[in-house]
């Protein structure tokens, strides 16, 4: 079966989107023959599926500069294809909803996102929010119902896809973690290794910087916080203004790494203040390392983190709890926090797999792809 995967995020970019792929892909081209269309961010190792990068255009949302628009294009390659697996509803994306439609061949549709909820908060200017929200709510929901099936990461997003008069059918598949690749490690040696004060109480973030993120509310608990020797590390890239508001003293920006993990071990709590996520593939992450998290109540997140057991909520865009909330578990009995450390990994390990969401996925292409004879 040839799938043509559709996407308007990839590598070198390095978000959730193209952590999700370079995850997925090799395990799908065992069972499919690949061709990926995604925006030209740079090079990338070649692979064993071939890649169709489209030039980026002169419009930048945030933290992304988006491709231009390439119907004709895409249109080829959807003719030339069995079934479109989206990632997306960018140029890109929508461009191949809209050709599939066209051209009668079934597209599935990752929901990485409700981006309703995500682009009018990424544009930063709040007078902005007002207008895009339902601007966008009805454009994605008119995308969205062109689709054959949307491939959810949780019930939670279903049911809200649902709620909005989405009918579209949908299947189920919950994102991974690569276990043996995010594992606790030896604070002091991490921190060697990078260069990382040693005594510092270390508070971390992995992620895009964007207006989204919330990270203006981690930066002020961060500030308001009365403990000696505490540092923030953010660990990622993004909206340069967003980048200058950090640059405090005390914080610790290191841009994007796509090895993350030596920085979740050196971490002695991570934070996760976003206004808007779906799973939250660096949560999980931290977790398996056993970090001690503390996250807004968002999407899934919200229903795999239980207070108190395998970590910490606190109340979204209000730095004074945040702030409440590291004073609380920096106080934690090394006993009591051990318990939720080693609660958080055993989560992940028994809910979040990598091959599962790949054979669930399989499992929604073979259903709603063309019969092979």
């Amino acid at each position: 079966m040839k799938l043509l995967i559709t996407t308007d995020s990839y590598g070198p970019r390095w978000d959730g989107i193209a952590r999700f792929l370079k995850e997925i892909i090799p395990r799908l081209v065992k069972k499919y023959e690949i061709t990926v269309v995604c925006p030209d961010f740079g090079p990338t190792k070649s692979e064993e599926f071939t890649t169709v990068k489209l030039p980026l255009g002169h419009r930048v949302f945030g933290d992304y500069q988006a491709p231009r628009f390439a119907y004709g294009r895409i249109k080829k390659l959807v003719a030339e294809s069995d079934i479109v697996f989206n990632q997306t509803l960018g140029p890109i994306g929508v461009a191949a909803i809209l050709a599939a439609k066209r051209k009668r061949k079934p597209c599935l549709s990752f929901t990485h996102s409700l981006e309703w909820e995500l682009f009018p908060k990424a544009l930063g200017a709040t007078w902005m929010r007002q207008f895009a929200y339902p601007a966008t709510r009805l454009f994605v929901k008119s995308m969205y119902r062109r689709c054959s099936v949307l491939i959810v990461p949780s019930e939670n997003t279903a049911e809200q896809l649902t709620w909005q008069g989405v009918l579209t059918a949908k299947r189920i598949a919950h994102l991974g973690v690569d276990i043996k690749k995010f594992v606790p490690g030896e604070k002091r040696l991490a921190r060697a290794a990078l260069g990382l004060p040693q005594g510092a109480f270390l508070i971390g973030y992995h992620g895009r910087i964007a207006y989204e993120k919330n990270l203006l509310t981690l930066l002020r608990a961060f500030l308001r916080l009365r403990i000696p020797n505490s540092r923030l590390l953010i660990v990622g890239d993004g909206v340069p203004a967003l980048k200058a508001r950090l640059r405090k003293e005390g914080v610790i920006l290191v841009g994007n790494h796509e090895h993350v993990t030596p920085y979740l071990q050196a971490m002695d709590l991570y934070v996760m203040p976003s206004l808007t996520e779906t799973t939250c593939l660096s949560v999980l992450e931290a977790m398996a390392c056993e970090l001690p998290v503390i996250s807004s109540r968002v999407g899934f997140v919200q229903h795999y983190i239980h207070e108190d057991e395998n970590g910490f909520f606190f109340d979204m865009r209000s730095e004074y709890s945040l702030a409440q909330k590291i004073q609380l578990v920096r106080s934690l009995s090394p006993e009591a926090l051990a318990t939720v450390c080693t609660e958080a990994r055993q989560t992940v390990v028994r809910g979040f797999h990598w091959d599962a969401t790949a054979q669930k996925i399989a499992d929604a292409i073979n259903e709603f792809g063309p019969v092979q004879k």
